[in-house]
């Protein structure tokens, strides 16, 4: 007797049965991990951690969400991780806090002059990433995955926040 593989069975509209092999769920990992070692390059040259990379990053490009608390929701952080960082990239003199007068407990963040040099070699380490991974693509190809990819964070989303629901009811 030889072993199957068999991949589970998900039922879409009680119409449309897909059989989903996992295991592709996990090449994200890889996805991921080129990113990281890419980005790592400047967070090495630079003395920074992975986290103060990405909210240096995340600040210049999105500068709409300029508070702690919208990089811990939007970036999914963790308010810890992201204070200290936030913390020490003032330290450094990469960032600034700014106390509004209406409203004392809103503080929006600032990018300073002094992280331009970081923020440019995460621009560039950026595009490489994107022309890397996404060589071979035709641009509808492209635009096919940016939306395939939304429509399954967004279930994602969905059912985590459905999850939570029901267990704070339960």
């Amino acid at each position: 007797m030889t072993w199957q593989k068999k991949y589970p069975t998900i039922v879409l509209n009680r119409t449309i049965v897909v059989s989903v092999e996992l295991y592709s769920w996990d090449k994200h990992k890889t996805i991921t991990g080129y990113y990281e070692l890419l980005s790592g390059e400047v967070c090495d040259r630079y003395g920074l951690t992975q986290m103060e990379y990405d909210i240096l990053m995340f600040l210049h490009n999105n500068p709409q969400h300029n508070t702690a608390a919208e990089i811990v929701k939007v970036r999914k952080s963790t308010k810890s991780h992201v204070s200290t960082s936030l913390k020490k990239l003032e330290n450094e003199g990469l960032i600034k806090r700014i106390q509004s007068e209406n409203n004392k407990k809103h503080i929006e963040i600032v990018l300073l002059d002094k992280a331009e040099l970081i923020v440019e070699a995460g621009i560039n380490a950026q595009k490489k990433f994107a022309k890397n991974v996404l060589s071979g693509l035709t641009e509808e190809e492209i635009h096919m995955c940016i939306n395939v990819f939304d429509k399954i964070c967004n279930n994602a989303e969905e059912h985590l926040r459905d999850y939570r629901e029901n267990a704070n009811e339960n």
